[in-house]
């Protein structure tokens, strides 16, 4: 019999991996991890030739359609490889040779995706360079190019706490969009973009499945020295059952997606996501300047919420690796910032709770209150 883990254990505020609900970790071990269904077989188990998993497949799919309202004219994918394995994949499947493509860096992983891409092909990029990401600029400021193949941009920046709130229009160029880290937590409109994809370990399942949707006019565009395992058209010929699919991942995702759909879908995602984020930003805002976030307010992501302890207008590393090991003690965990940044990040994903929330702001008001004088 599986041990069920309690919910008030620890809280996991990983920028991914991620947590994933509890009731969804349940019927994985109770029933997916043993005998799918009453098979006898574990769903680790299933051949992806089966009509089992041909079954658990396409009602993923049917899931993802119902709850982004994803057109007819559009294929949902299940790819492998991750956001990397994208980075390289967008500009091979979109692309010919000596084309251009234009980028929105606004943060550590739109600069990695152009610096990928740049192997293939020509990178512009539509933003001014900037010594520290802090938001985007505006529109005035962009350059778009009236050639390009593309254009590519993060929907929200992991790393640095940097949100797109709203879509870039591009006018008739195909948009696409790395939503890894919002996925699913708040509406998106699919219509505008050629392609959108995103890593499940965040918000909708465990790593090792990339959701990729692809604008049916868009998948014979692939170079001929494309590799198979990446070619749009050719995994939405076979349904992504190119290769062997990452079957127990699907199955995941497939139970996180009901999960959502249970609980009131992408709008109650979207809701409960400001309400999360909201708790942090005005604990840091009432700080007075403890707490400091260098990200412009309209762009601060909901889901990734970067901070730094201040003393005398630099970070105090001391306090924060304080800060890092109560929050530890406490079973608030994976709140430490990005190398490349420092600090403090907490990750708000879809099943990290409101409840979840107040937790760690508590902890952040009450450690503000022990350690104000010292700072």
């Amino acid at each position: 019999m599986v041990e069920r883990r309690k919910t008030n254990d620890v809280l996991n505020f990983s920028p991914g991996p991620a947590k994933l609900p509890l009731e969804v970790l349940t019927e994985a071990a109770e029933q997916g991890a043993y005998s799918y269904k009453d098979s006898g077989i574990s769903v680790m188990e299933m051949s992806h030739r089966s009509a089992q998993y041909a079954e658990l497949n396409q009602e993923t799919i049917d899931l993802l359609r119902e709850i982004l309202d994803i057109p007819s004219n559009y294929q949902v994918l299940f790819l492998q490889g991750g956001g990397y394995g994208q980075f390289a994949g967008v500009p091979l499947n979109l692309a010919g040779e000596g084309a251009s493509a234009d980028y929105f860096v606004s943060g550590r992983w739109s600069q990695l995706a152009g610096e990928e891409a740049s192997k293939f092909l020509t990178v512009n990029s539509v933003l001014p360079k900037t010594k520290q990401f802090t938001g985007i600029a505006d529109s005035s400021q962009w350059r778009l190019s009236p050639d390009a193949a593309y254009v590519y941009y993060c929907a929200n920046e992991t790393v640095h706490g940097i949100e797109f709130p709203f879509v870039p229009e591009v006018g008739d160029v195909p948009l696409v969009c790395d939503n890894s880290s919002s996925f699913l937590t708040r509406p998106i409109d699919i219509a505008k973009h050629g392609v959108v994809y995103a890593g499940a370990q965040k918000n909708v399942g465990c790593a090792g499945v990339t959701v990729v949707i692809v604008r049916d006019d868009l998948l014979n565009r692939a170079r001929k020295t494309c590799p198979s395992i990446l070619n749009y058209q050719l995994q939405a010929k076979s349904k992504s059952t190119l290769n062997t699919p990452p079957v127990w991942n699907v199955y995941i995702l497939n139970l996180v997606l009901k999960w959502i759909r249970k609980n009131g879908g992408v709008k109650a995602m979207e809701e409960n996501s400001a309400k999360k984020s909201k708790l942090l930003f005005d604990v840091i805002e009432e700080s007075e300047g403890f707490y400091y976030d260098p990200i412009e307010l309209v762009y601060r992501s909901r889901v990734n919420v970067p901070f730094v302890i201040l003393k005398d207008g630099r970070a105090d590393r001391e306090l924060e690796a304080k800060f890092l090991q109560e929050a530890e003690q406490q079973g608030l965990l994976c709140l430490k910032g990005h190398r490349s940044v420092g600090g403090m990040r907490a990750s708000l994903y879809n099943a990290t709770t409101v409840e979840d929330t107040q937790r760690l702001a508590s902890f952040m008001r009450q450690f503000l209150e022990n350690n104000r004088l010292r700072n």
